[in-house]
């Protein structure tokens, strides 16, 4: 086995470490996003929130899945991809890929709380990836595909936390380990380019993993 395998396995086995601040990339004063495209299946502008909506940012992996998980959900009014939790202003895919960005790939929610609320929609989060995985999710290897909250105000980071308690006790009951996720509030959210925009949509076919514990957060799980 030749050194260039080595390196490459030990990489893929290792797990991947959060970029120092200092080291990373630069970025650009300017978003990736410009001017910002109408939605392909909900049809507003990405950026919109209806007048009584609320915003929410979950980041679980792979975002081309969990976007469209999202958008097919009763009560969310919009749906975009993004990245956030890092350190670099407006990043591309291309940077986040390389983990010097410091960003996870993240949903933004615009939903309407009296049809499907926060605590709603934090199931479907916990539900639909592994959470005890540390940076990464199945064979999506590095940060930036982490586990991670990004609650708007006091409000959503109460009741994240009290969902990541509670979901860790159900985790427990069934063996796994300790949940890794992030909640970190008030975090910049990054558009990102238009090609990642409701991509299964766009690509039916498309990569779309999975890799949900098989644990539920209800009273009658």
């Amino acid at each position: 086995m030749d050194i260039d395998v080595l390196a490459w396995l030990n990489g893929k086995l290792s797990t991947p470490k959060m970029v120092a601040p200092e080291d990373a990339l630069p970025g650009r004063p300017t978003p990736i996003l410009d001017p910002i495209p109408v939605h392909e299946v909900l049809g507003l502008p990405l950026d919109e929130v209806p007048e009584g909506a609320e915003v929410a940012y979950f980041a679980l992996g792979c975002y081309w899945g969990e976007e469209r998980m999202f958008w097919q959900t009763p009560g969310v009014l919009n749906t975009a991809v993004g990245f956030a939790g890092g350190f670099t202003p407006n990043p591309t895919y291309a940077e986040s890929c390389t983990g010097k960005t410091g960003h996870t790939e993240t949903v933004q929610v615009v939903f309407d709380p009296k049809r499907v609320s926060y605590d709603d929609l934090l199931e479907l989060f916990w539900e639909n990836h592994d959470p005890t995985q540390l940076n990464r999710q199945g064979n999506d290897n590095g940060t930036q595909y982490r586990s991670a909250l990004f609650p708007v105000d006091d409000t959503q980071r109460e009741a994240a936390e009290r969902s990541l308690a509670s979901f860790q006790q159900r985790l427990a009951d069934q063996g796994f380990g300790t949940i890794t996720t992030e909640i970190s509030q008030d975090r910049p959210f990054y558009y990102a380019d238009r090609e990642h925009q409701q991509y299964l949509h766009k690509n039916p076919g498309g990569y779309c993993p999975n890799h949900a514990t098989g644990v539920k957060c209800g009273p009658d799980a």
